[in-house]
């Protein structure tokens, strides 16, 4: 059962709505957003690029700069090695095309998802050493390369480290956490322990722009025309970085959707323009949905079923017949994964329900499952039923697996207790990768809850509503008022509201597969509204059967009379059809 919370953040909301030209109850979402201050209200509600933090302030950016110079002025091969993912992918492309822009001699890796696993290893620095490579570096990875990076400087190599992910630590006996950096020449991290940069959270791409923008600052490149052009491409490519990487819409991330979503539209990038034309992208407006569930998943696709480079080469590609062809097999590709997933998905519930009892963290072994899978399907899980969750492949180097979590379980941390059962792990609170010791994942399992302190409240699904508000105020005006608050995203929401007491008369099912639902309801004030369902409609009719009886929920979907009383959360969108507007309400939970 969900656990419905109402937020409750007082303010003047009449004095906001009037200094802000917005509605009060516009007003009222913004302080539940936890917006403040005025400075921040007005760059939310009109964001630009005047929120970036100065990139200096990341700690150690001033070393990765004056590193970065030396080696492009005395003309030393760089070799820029990045990650399989959209993150991974996006920091790549920006730090050689920003690079290249100052005269670097610079090339790129990206490890091979499956014959390399996560970030920078032994074999890459040996093979960076041979090709004469003078100076590793590493974006979206490398906090936790400690090793690699002793044996890259053993080696005469200089390393730099760029990334965002925590840094690894062990806890004394004391409980307090000892750090381990790893001693290159150049680190920065916004999660490097002391530091005082306002945006802990921002993804690596984030990470490699605000370099790249630095770098141009010290060359006095920063404000010219010709830099102007190169500046927009990479917005861009971190704005949909910062999506794919889930990291909050808040602060300077929301500016940089904000921004990248507008110059993703009118791409300077040919293969980035291929890419939005075979997914039927090409000339709609666009939102963080298309970047993380359009875009996105066929980049990610490359490196899960092949090799992220293709990804890479796209974005390069200046023969506009050549990037349809390469756009077309990513596309091709996220089909055939999105196909594989659904398999094994399935297979991984079926585990889960035939379980004889329910683990706090669940931990389901697929053997036969493309480790680039895991953690789609660990999402999966996680989404289903509510709690921790872990799917573990056989591969040709042993069992990996991939996590994701809830929010009352930090699986980064939690891992720090079980690594014995791990030869290797890493990532942040609500997702991990692993790699297991021994040749069966109970051991692991039964660490993991052996160590796990949820309790049943934390597996309740918590709905957090902006406010309860009738239906009659859900109009058209108000609809354009909230698209203020756009881009929706982790971090800032779409509005939630609720309302007690509405009467479902009549409903039918629309839609290709007829999975979705649209429904007349009444207030108690008698007013007649329309309300449409994106939801599990089967569940809903077994709600509605549970509730009241079978022939009730027969006649939900039939258009005949009905009489059916809920509480219910509800959005409010804008629908355009011929030219015009009109309010739309969505039903998203019901009780």
């Amino acid at each position: 059962m969900e656990n419905w919370v109402e937020i409750r953040k007082s303010a003047d909301f009449m004095k906001m709505a009037s200094d802000y030209a917005i509605s009060p109850i516009t007003a009222r979402i913004l302080r539940n957003r936890d917006l403040t201050d005025p400075s921040e209200i007005r760059n939310f509600l009109s964001p630009g690029p005047e929120a970036f933090h100065d990139p200096i302030t990341l700690t150690g950016m001033n070393r990765v700069i004056l590193v970065l110079k030396e080696k492009i002025s005395a003309g030393l091969k760089i070799r820029i090695i990045g990650d399989y993912d959209v993150d991974g992918i996006t920091s790549t492309y920006i730090f050689y095309k920003g690079l290249k822009y100052f005269g670097a001699d610079v090339d790129y890796v990206i490890p091979h998802r499956i014959e390399d696993g996560y970030g920078i290893n032994i074999r890459l620095i040996d093979d960076a050493y041979k090709a004469g490579v003078d100076t590793i570096l590493t974006c979206d990875n490398g906090i936790a390369a400690y090793d690699q990076t002793e044996h890259a400087t053993s080696l005469g190599m200089t390393m730099v480290i760029t990334d965002h992910h925590e840094v690894p630590f062990t806890e004394d006996e004391k409980g307090e956490k000892i750090y381990k950096i790893p001693r290159a020449a150049a680190v920065t991290d916004p999660k490097l322990p002391g530091s005082e940069y306002p945006l802990e959270g921002i993804c690596g791409a984030f990470v490699a722009f605000k370099t790249i923008m630095a770098y141009a600052r010290e060359m006095g490149e920063d404000s010219t025309d010709s830099f102007a052009g190169l500046r927009d491409e990479l917005t861009e490519f971190a704005a949909l970085a910062t999506v794919c990487d889930v990291m909050e819409l808040k602060d300077e991330n929301r500016s940089l959707v904000c921004l990248g979503l507008k110059l993703m539209q009118h791409s300077r990038n040919l293969g980035m323009r291929a890419l939005l034309r075979v997914t039927g992208m090409e000339g709609k407006v666009l939102s963080p949905y298309h970047m993380g569930f359009v875009i996105g998943p066929c980049l990610n696709a490359s490196g899960r079923l092949d090799t992220s480079l293709k990804a890479v080469d796209l974005f390069l590609e200046t023969d506009e017949t050549r990037a349809i062809e390469k756009a077309t097999e990513l596309k091709m590709l996220n089909e055939e994964r999105k196909q594989m997933t659904l398999d094994e998905t399935a297979k991984a519930f079926e585990i889960v329900d035939g379980s004889p009892s329910l683990d706090n963290v669940l931990v389901v072994y697929l053997p036969d499952c493309h480790e680039s899978l895991a953690g789609i399907i660990a999402g999966k899980v996680r989404e289903r039923y509510v709690r921790p969750a872990f799917v573990i492949t056989k591969t040709d180097k042993g069992l990996k697996g991939s996590g994701r979590s809830i929010d009352a379980y930090n699986m980064y941390e939690e891992l720090t207790k079980v690594k014995d059962c791990l030869s290797k792990f890493g990532g942040h609170k609500l997702a991990a990768g692993i790699s297991l010791v021994d040749d069966t994942p109970n051991a692991f399992r039964e660490a993991l809850n052996a160590n796990c302190t949820l309790t049943d409240k934390d597996f309740t699904e918590t709905v957090r509503i902006d406010m309860e508000l009738p239906l009659e105020y859900a109009d058209l005006n108000l609809a354009r008022d909230l698209m203020k608050l756009e881009p929706y995203g982790v971090g800032n929401e779409k509005p939630l509201f609720a309302v007690r007491h509405v009467t479902i008369i009549s409903g039918r099912l629309m839609g290709k597969n007829g999975n979705v639902a649209k429904y007349k309801v009444r207030n108690d004030a008698g007013r007649v509204y329309e309300m449409i369902y994106f939801g599990d409609v089967s569940a809903f009719e077994q709600f509605v059967a549970d509730i009241y009886d079978e022939e009730t929920a027969r006649r939900l979907h039939s258009s005949e009379e009905v009489k059916v009383v809920l509480d219910i959360c509800y959005r409010v969108e804008i629908n355009t059809y011929m030219g015009r507007d009109s309010v739309s309400l969505q039903m998203v939970h019901y009780r």
